[in-house]
């Protein structure tokens, strides 16, 4: 058995032990950071034999002409070419991590002020079937001008303050990550893998709006009208709404206010931000936290250390959800094993023979793929497999990336860790994979496959 088998069955082991989490009563934090330990073990254990099976040939050159340049004269080792490719993944999951901490710091600050009172308070309606609409509406909004992951971790806050009965709450949301992904799918700044396009050069700005606006607003339309005829009845809301130390220490109206919209245009900094360093979003939105802290310590440094404690990032620290944030890396890193193996570059040519160029097809399986692995690698696969054009389907703003922007953005709501938006709403809301995939996963399909439909119809 080779060692390229060896990482694939560990990676579906993983999965299903995720998937399974329940039953096996394993937290899925602990699965996914065992696959990602075993892949890039196994990937160290087999690397050359990995690579010359699999034929990395363009990895393996740029590998040794950087190595060259930085150790000269000395021999190519196997550790040296893992530390390559590791460090070359860590960046970009660290930059994913970073991002997460910062943003579910400054949810659980706003939270500590009751800022989202503001919110809840103007949401007085408790039927279904309207407050899934008007939750639905602010999220795809919101997941284009901030983005589905910072979209979702609000949201996942948001929904807790609103909704008591458990299976009502994991509905709620899961119709939040459909609607989350859908809306970060037209924006250049909503989903990852149109900020990849964007950059890259294969999609512009203006184009990618006004070309995946209407099927990613269809993607989001269909499941929510297939629920409105489902949904019967009102809502209970949580009989609770007051933390204990707001019982002790109640906020007043000016810092619920004053955090709550520093909170919000702290987020909506980030992409504006992003677009006039050219910065990764991570260190937008952790000086969005530093200015959100230093605030917090002025606006309380007068209150005695208890008081103080519950209000500040150093208290609220202790309720950010740690084991998403492990559940991310360890995911992350399992995909990054399989990615650097060549498995994914692999998926991506077999694609392309297979269906014989058909870029409505091959998009369309990318966004499917995409639920089960990270939609980046697969993305990345694509953009390194076509070249850009100066006409036709792969010219800028051609067809093929108009619809892998829309099919990599929404595709992965079919399964609930199939995007970032999935996994950590996952984490927060504790959501259990087997009843998402009875419960949402054909929502998800369905808002996909007409959002897809209607691409191919404007054409």
């Amino acid at each position: 058995m080779t060692f390229t088998t060896l990482m694939i069955i560990v990676f579906i082991a993983g999965y299903l032990a995720i998937a399974l989490e329940h039953p096996i009563k394993i937290d899925k934090a602990a699965s996914a950071l065992v696959i990602g330990g075993l892949g890039w073990a196994l990937l160290a254990m087999g690397i050359f034999d990995i690579i010359e099976i699999n034929t990395v040939a363009d990895k393996f050159n740029h590998f040794q002409d950087w190595f060259e340049v930085k150790y000269p004269n000395k021999v190519i080792s196997e550790y040296k070419f893992m530390s390559y490719e590791l460090s070359h993944h860590l960046v970009d999951i660290a930059e994913i991590l970073f991002f997460l901490l910062a943003a579910m710091t400054i949810v659980e600050l706003i939270d500590a002020h009751e800022g989202f009172s503001i919110i809840t308070n103007k949401i007085t309606t408790n039927k279904k079937v309207a407050l899934l609409w008007i939750l639905s509406f602010i999220t795809f909004f919101f997941s284009a001008a901030l983005d589905n992951l910072t979209t979702s971790i609000v949201m996942a806050a948001l929904l807790t303050k609103l909704i008591k009965d458990k299976e009502d709450l994991w509905l709620f949301a899961g119709v939040i990550i459909i609607t989350a992904n859908a809306g970060g799918a037209w924006s250049p700044i909503g989903d990852i893998t149109t900020i990849m396009l964007w950059i890259g050069g294969q999609v512009t700005a203006s184009n990618i709006i006004t070309s995946v606006f209407l099927p990613s607003v269809v993607c989001a339309l269909v499941p929510l009208i297939y629920l409105s005829f489902k949904l019967k009845g009102e809502i209970d809301r949580p009989e609770n709404m007051v933390l204990t130390e707001h019982k002790k220490n109640p906020t007043t109206k000016f810092e619920r206010n004053l955090i709550f919209y520093l909170g919000v245009c702290g987020l909506l900094f980030v992409p504006i931000f992003k677009t006039i360093t050219h910065l990764p979003p991570y260190v937008g939105i952790l000086l969005s936290l530093g200015v959100l802290w230093i605030t917090t310590e002025i606006l309380h440094k007068s209150k005695n250390d208890e008081q103080k404690s519950a209000l500040s990032v150093i208290g609220v620290l202790k309720k950010v959800d740690v084991p998403t944030i492990f559940f991310f890396l360890g995911i992350l890193l399992a995909v990054a094993s399989l990615q650097s193996a060549g498995q994914l570059d692999i998926v991506a040519t077999y694609l392309d023979k297979q269906f014989n160029g058909d870029i409505y097809v091959i998009n369309m399986i990318i966004g499917l793929l995409s639920s089960i692995v990270d939609n980046v690698p697969l993305v990345a696969g694509a953009m390194g497999m076509y070249e850009i054009e100066a006409v036709g389907d792969f010219a800028v703003d051609g067809v093929f990336w108009e619809f892998l922007a829309y099919c990599a953005g929404t595709g992965g709501s079919v399964l609930i860790i199939g995007s970032a938006a999935g996994v950590a709403i996952m984490g927060i809301l504790k959501i259990d994979f087997i009843w998402y995939l009875k419960n949402i996963s054909f929502l998800a399909l369905l808002g996909y496959m007409a959002g897809a439909a209607t691409y191919i119809f404007l054409q």
